[in-house]
Formats: C-alpha cells, sequence, structure tokens
C-alpha cells in the first residue's frame, strides 16, 4: 500500500493556485512539480486485483482536454460517466481526449453506466458507448441507479460474464442512490458483483445500517466507491457553533468540503470518491486534500456529527422503502428530493431542471396535488417533503 504523503492544502494551493491553467499543463508545473509527491494515492478495489486512485473524475466530464491532460498528471485517473450524461456529449468528450492522447488509456479506470433495465438495451448502451469513447472496452460496468437487488437478476449476471468474456467490461456492478444499505447487504451476498458505487458521506457513514453493509461488502471483496460525499448543507448555516468550527477548518487550511471528503477517506473500505470536479480551482482543492494525510480531530468528527444532527431534516438519506411506501399513490419521493439536492446543494439549476422535466406531466401533477403527510410522518428524517416536492416543481418546472 503506498504511503499517503504529508502535503498542506495550503502548500499544493500556494504551489499551483498563481499557476494559469496554460501553464500548469506542460507536462507539470515546475511549482508544483516541487511538492512531491503530486499525484493522488491508490487503494485496493476490493479483491478485484486493481487499485484505483482515492479521487475519481465524477458526473459529466464536459471539461477542456487540457484539464483532463492535468488531472491525468495528477492520478485523477479514475474516471466515472455514464452513457445518458449529457446526452452522450460527456462519453463524446472522452473519445475526443482519448484520440489526443491514446497512450493515455492504460492509466485510466474508465468507468461508465447505463439506465436500459434489458439486457438488449444494456448492449446496445455498451456498443455506443465504446464507440463514443474510442476504446475496445470499459474497466467497470454499472448498471444505473438500482433501488433493489431484485432488478440485478441472473439474465443480467450471465450478460456481464458474456461481456467480460468478449473484452469488452473487467469488472460488473451497480449504482445506488436509494435503498442504498439493503441493496448493498444483498449484493455481498450474491457473489458476482464486483463494484459498488453509492451515496455514502458523513451524514450516513455512522449508521448500523450503512456499517453492516459496508463490512459485509468488504468481506465479499467487492470494490466501493462513494458518491454524494458533501451531504448537502452549509456548516455556515447551521448556528453561531458551527459558523466559529468553519472558521477553525479555514485557520487549519481546510475548507469544509475538503473535511467532508477527508471523513469518507478515513474509512479506508471506500476505495475512492466520486466527485464532480467542474473546474480546475475545485480539482486543486480535492486533489490537496487527497495528498494530504492528516487526520480529522476528534472534535472535527464531534462537529460533523453535531451538523449531521442539527440539518438532518433538509438532507434525504435515500431511504425511499420507507417514505414511498406509506403512500398510497406511487410517487418518486427519493428521486425528486435529489433532484432538488441538485438544484439548491450543487447549485446545477440545469440538471435538477432537466430531472424534475424528465417526470411525466401527468405524474407532475399528482405530485403536486397529493397529500405527503404519511410520508412525513414516516420519514426517519422529519423532512417536510410535500413542502419540498412542491417548490421543487415550482422552481424547476
Amino acid at each position: 500500500m503506498p504511503q499517503e504523503p504529508i502535503v498542506t492544502r495550503r502548500d499544493f494551493l500556494k504551489a499551483a493556485g498563481a499557476a494559469t491553467v496554460g501553464s500548469i499543463i506542460s507536462p507539470l508545473n515546475p511549482a508544483i512539480a516541487a511538492v512531491e509527491p503530486t499525484r493522488v494515492p491508490t487503494r485496493p478495489f476490493g479483491t478485484t486485483g486493481i487499485d484505483v486512485p482515492i479521487l475519481s473524475f465524477g458526473g459529466s466530464l464536459h471539461l477542456p482536454q487540457l484539464m483532463l491532460r492535468q488531472a491525468v498528471n495528477w492520478g485523477v485517473t479514475y474516471w466515472d460517466t455514464a452513457n445518458s450524461y449529457m446526452g452522450g456529449n460527456s462519453e463524446q468528450r472522452i473519445g475526443k481526449y482519448l484520440s489526443a492522447f491514446p497512450q493515455d488509456r492504460r492509466k485510466i479506470f474508465l468507468v461508465t453506466k447505463s439506465h436500459a433495465w434489458s439486457t438488449d438495451g444494456m448492449s446496445a448502451d455498451l456498443e455506443e458507448s465504446l464507440d463514443r469513447m474510442n476504446t475496445e472496452y470499459v474497466d467497470l460496468f454499472f448498471v444505473h441507479s438500482v433501488s433493489s437487488i431484485d432488478e440485478m437478476d441472473e439474465d443480467k449476471r450471465r450478460w456481464g460474464e458474456k461481456k467480460k468474456s468478449e473484452g469488452k467490461i473487467r469488472l460488473f456492478g451497480f449504482s445506488t442512490h436509494s435503498n442504498m444499505e439493503e441493496c448493498l447487504l444483498d449484493a455481498s451476498a450474491l457473489g458476482w458483483i464486483d463494484a459498488i458505487m453509492m451515496t455514502y458521506n458523513f451524514r450516513l457513514m455512522h449508521t448500523d445500517d450503512m456499517r453492516r453493509a459496508v463490512d459485509a461488502c468488504t468481506e465479499a471483496g467487492i470494490g466501493l466507491t462513494a458518491m454524494k460525499t458533501q451531504g448537502g448543507g452549509s456548516f455556515r448555516s447551521a448556528g453561531d457553533q458551527e459558523r466559529q468550527w468553519a472558521d477553525r477548518l479555514s485557520a487549519k487550511g481546510f475548507t469544509a468540503g475538503q473535511t467532508k471528503l477527508k471523513a469518507v477517506w478515513e474509512n479506508r473500505q471506500i476505495a475512492s470518491i466520486c466527485s464532480e470536479m467542474p473546474n480546475m480551482n475545485l480539482l486543486l482543492e480535492n486533489v490537496s486534500a487527497a495528498l494530504n494525510r492528516s487526520r480529522l480531530s476528534n472534535d472535527d468528527r464531534q462537529h460533523l456529527e453535531r451538523h449531521a444532527r442539527l440539518t438532518r431534516s433538509s438532507y434525504c438519506t435515500g431511504c425511499a422503502r420507507i417514505c414511498e411506501s406509506a403512500m398510497i399513490a406511487r410517487v418518486p419521493i427519493s428521486d425528486a428530493m435529489r433532484f432538488l439536492m441538485y438544484g439548491r446543494s450543487y447549485g446545477d439549476w440545469r440538471r435538477a431542471a432537466h430531472h424534475f422535466q424528465s417526470i411525466p406531466e401527468n405524474m407532475r401533477l399528482k405530485m403536486a396535488e397529493l397529500d405527503y403527510s404519511r410520508a412525513e410522518q414516516a420519514c426517519p428524517q422529519q423532512m417536510a417533503i410535500g413542502s419540498l416536492i412542491r417548490e421543487g416543481l415550482t422552481e424547476f418546472t
């Protein structure tokens, strides 16, 4: 296991921050090169025999090629995309990069996903993804957004084995935004899931159910990638005590975002964090956090737990089985809460609007009129589900 180096955020950003994006790439700015080492550390990906960087590029990879080139230089070589992202433009951008830098393909752990629920649809998506990305194989193929292990049936197992034998995928698994704990626990018993990407952050990682699920996957050798690691919300908006703590973090050289990343990395059962990094500043910030091996203090951990308690009613933990089963009508509550998070927490209004508008109009009309009191009573987070859904529909449709 490579030792994680001591590099402070201030040192790293001091070396890199004054440089222009153009000067950073060539191939590595000498000022940054002076801070050794400057490659993100790696961890074993379950028992697959593959090591992956602890920080991965996630979301819609629509970034300038020079920025992607710098990510490779810094060791951010786990790239996560999907057939559907940006209407295919995300994969096409990767294909353009690999056409320009074909020697980098062997360095990149390339992941894509399909939202097709049939094996024929998955095959079509995979072939299209390979063509778009100018590659003969992907390192990991996910069935996207699984909410019950029943969705990973025998047909999909056989499909995964076939595509492996054809050399088109190396690993097979799924991503999950809802009912994550049950999905992980059930997957650990299947014996053929290589990898899972799940919502996992400082709010979720300490619950008994999540700990049990992660332990089971680790025992089964499944490679785990955490997503949605920021967990929404702002420390400074949660009261004077939280604002004072945020000031202390800043004085130590850490941002709130870096603190949340480090909380997840401290669990070495998590191989990588998938983070959408739409600009060089965020890439620099996250890379510097990955290079810094200092641990959070007990005070920091206690404040994270306190913040989670104080703001729990503003964050959906994805336990869709609870709230949605309390409704008389079938309603995608968990999805709606996630879409709202894209707009309000991530500031990605375009994505939030796209997802809300993808809900059929007749369903949106029904969602605006329904009584959510039973779902609210059942919600462990005590969220104002009805108000939040109506606000989302108003803001994004």
